[in-house]
């Protein structure tokens, strides 16, 4: 009896231990980092808002490529932005069948930045911290106000920040229409 009242009591501990690093591991988490076109993009926590499954969209006509119309979300309407196409506008116009995958995501901005609008990824890659990286990268040249710096992971992979503030207050992103 008592190697089973040890045992349950190890398992405790361990499971205590468990549930701290967690914690601890949520706290430190900056970035959302998302795929989009095949590039890799870290978005701030702090100016995301919910991510929700893939959602049939209805086109706007008369809009500028990448934006790819609205979507029922949650019983309000929100703009869908194709953000492979946004930031990329050489990709050619998609239409929502075209890349959709089960692994597609529609993620919100935040409340506070006024704009009711979700972004279109291909796909999420978890959640990220400073402490995954190694090295600061270059922007590209003449890079939006919204690419705020470029990070290397520790495999060498390149991240490009989002500053989704900055997006939601550009004239670009706020003029929808062709």
């Amino acid at each position: 009896m008592a190697t089973n009242r040890q045992s349950l009591k190890d398992l405790q501990e361990r499971l205590a231990q468990r549930l701290s690093a967690a914690k601890t591991e949520a706290a430190t988490a900056s970035w959302l980092a998302v795929e989009a076109g095949g590039q890799r993009y870290l978005i701030p926590l702090v100016q995301a808002g919910e991510i929700f499954p893939w959602s049939p969209i209805q086109s706007v006509p008369y809009t500028k490529p990448w934006y790819a119309g609205v979507a029922s979300l949650r019983g309000g309407l929100h703009g869908v932005v194709d953000l492979a196409r946004l930031l990329n506008r050489s990709l050619a116009p998609a239409t929502s069948g075209d890349r959709v995958s089960s692994e597609s995501r529609l993620v919100s901005l935040h409340a506070a930045l006024g704009v009711n609008a979700v972004l279109w990824i291909d796909r999420l890659l978890g959640l990220r911290n400073p402490a995954m990286f190694s090295a600061l990268g270059s922007n590209p040249e003449n890079a939006p106000a919204y690419f705020t710096r470029c990070l290397i992971d520790h495999q060498g992979q390149l991240w490009q920040e989002l500053d989704l503030q900055a997006l939601a207050g550009e004239s670009e992103f706020l003029a929808i229409a062709a």
